[in-house]
């Protein structure tokens, strides 16, 4: 059996092709191009439906039947994931259902055609006693290739943990240990590896403010050999479940499905997901009516992509683009200028000055580090004093799972030096930017002629 260590050696797939040749292009297609380019920016529709058609497949499922009956739900299920289509096409839940339909339709010979409705209401039946004998919750954590630590050639040295955290309006932490805020409105990738990926929406907090939340998180896992099933962890504010999507609790039927289990800390508040087979520890909480996430996991995970992948959007692994980041100092600055000068401040943070608002956070966090930075920075742009906690609780979580003690603080003078090298890059986007702007110019003034 492969280990996930060689696992991460398969590549799949491979990324797009581009044949053929062609002259010398028009306006009309550097224009076509970059009307392309803007409309692959990640953002889903908030109105994805995708959870109700998941809920009502596994209703209808729920007690076992006929295998036709089965296939008739199935095929409901799928009409009903189609309809969902044009508002879910960047949601990661809507995408996981389309594979499993496959999958379900070829394990169980369903046709396509066919009817999709039953012919007759079925009777829901009374829950089942608990199992007299342990079921596979119980069983023991199966063989070691489904252990992480255990499945590394003998005489290695240690893996190298790494940590990546977001959370507030959203603040994030990279792998890399660079510290961002962002605006990130809509649907945007936090991780996508070869074992799973996490996509988080952020929502306004408050009307007419460039501050965002999490209110929605979905977590795929994706099956792996003997271990585990693929599941699904989907979480929304007043949401933190318990277990994934289909109710259970760990990876599933497989020799090693224990090694992924769900494990609820404080309800509704505090849940938190060990996956063994791929050493990563994922957190997930509900402060006030908004999410945060944090994660450990090992440096060979976090970089076993395939290839093909365009990684640069996933914010975990590189950051923020550039166009949707804040600054902090700038933030800071107008922030205590408002306050000199007597100017009103927005209606969100009218709760708060500068003074109080260091004072606040103080309270929760006595190091003036980044996360007390950006207690203050939420405090001034939403008024919302569960952003305390948020920031202390994400504080909390790099102590738990940061494997380097000395890196538990960041400092505005450590950010600034490792975003240098991001910062010549920006510099060079944006000049690159100005080149194409200039000849798209030229192209449309030669068109005219």
């Amino acid at each position: 059996m492969q280990s996930p260590r060689e696992r991460s050696e398969v590549r799949p797939r491979a990324g797009w092709m581009v044949m053929g040749k062609r002259g010398r292009p028009s306006a009309l297609d550097v224009c076509r191009v970059l009307a392309v380019f803007l409309s692959l920016f990640p953002t889903v529709s908030l109105q994805c439906k995708i959870l109700k058609c998941n809920s009502e497949f596994w209703a209808s499922t729920s007690n076992s039947g006929p295998e036709e009956e089965f296939c008739t739900a199935l095929r409901a299920y799928n009409s009903c994931v189609r309809r969902t289509a044009r508002t879910c096409r960047g949601d990661l839940a809507y995408h996981s259902a389309q594979h499993g339909i496959e999958d379900l339709m070829s394990q169980h010979n369903c046709s396509r055609e066919g009817p999709t409705s039953q012919p007759r209401a079925r009777t829901a039946l009374p829950p089942p006693p608990p199992p007299l004998t342990p079921d596979s919750q119980e069983r023991s954590d199966g063989p070691e290739m489904c252990h992480y630590e255990r499945s590394l050639p003998r005489n290695t040295a240690p893996p190298n943990y790494t940590h990546c955290g977001f959370f507030g309006d959203p603040h994030l932490r990279t792998f890399g240990d660079d510290f961002q805020t962002c605006k990130v409105e809509g649907a945007w990738p936090l991780i996508h590896n070869k074992y799973l990926s996490v996509q988080v929406t952020n929502t306004p907090v408050v009307p007419g403010s460039m501050a965002t939340a999490t209110s929605k998180l979905t977590i795929i896992f994706k099956n792996f050999q003997e271990c585990v099933d693929q599941k699904m962890y989907h979480a929304e504010t007043d949401e933190l479940p318990a277990a994934f999507a289909d109710g259970s609790k760990n990876g599933g039927d497989r020799h090693g499905a224990n090694t992924l289990r769900v494990v609820e800390k404080v309800p509704g508040q505090h849940v938190e997901i060990q996956a063994r087979y791929i050493g990563t520890t994922i957190v997930v909480r509900q402060v006030g009516r908004y999410l945060t996430f944090a994660v450990r996991m090992p440096e060979e995970v976090v970089n076993s992509v395939e290839e093909g992948d365009d990684q640069d959007l996933y914010l975990c692994l590189h950051g923020c683009p550039a166009n949707q980041r804040i600054d902090f100092r700038n933030f800071k600055a107008r922030s205590a200028e408002a306050q000199s000068t007597g100017r009103p401040r927005s209606t969100a943070a009218q709760g708060f000055t500068y003074q109080s608002a260091k004072a606040k956070c103080k309270e929760r966090l006595p190091v003036e580090d980044l996360y007390f930075q950006s207690c203050v920075f939420d405090l001034l742009s939403s008024g919302d004093i569960n952003f305390t906690m948020a920031a202390y609780y994400a504080f909390e979580d790099v102590k738990m799972l940061h494997s380097n003690s000395k890196r538990y603080h960041i400092y505005e003078k450590d950010s600034f030096l490792n975003n240098a090298p991001q910062r010549g890059k920006d510099f060079l986007s944006l000049l690159l930017l100005n080149v194409l702007a200039v000849l798209l110019w030229i192209e449309c003034c030669t068109a005219h002629l």
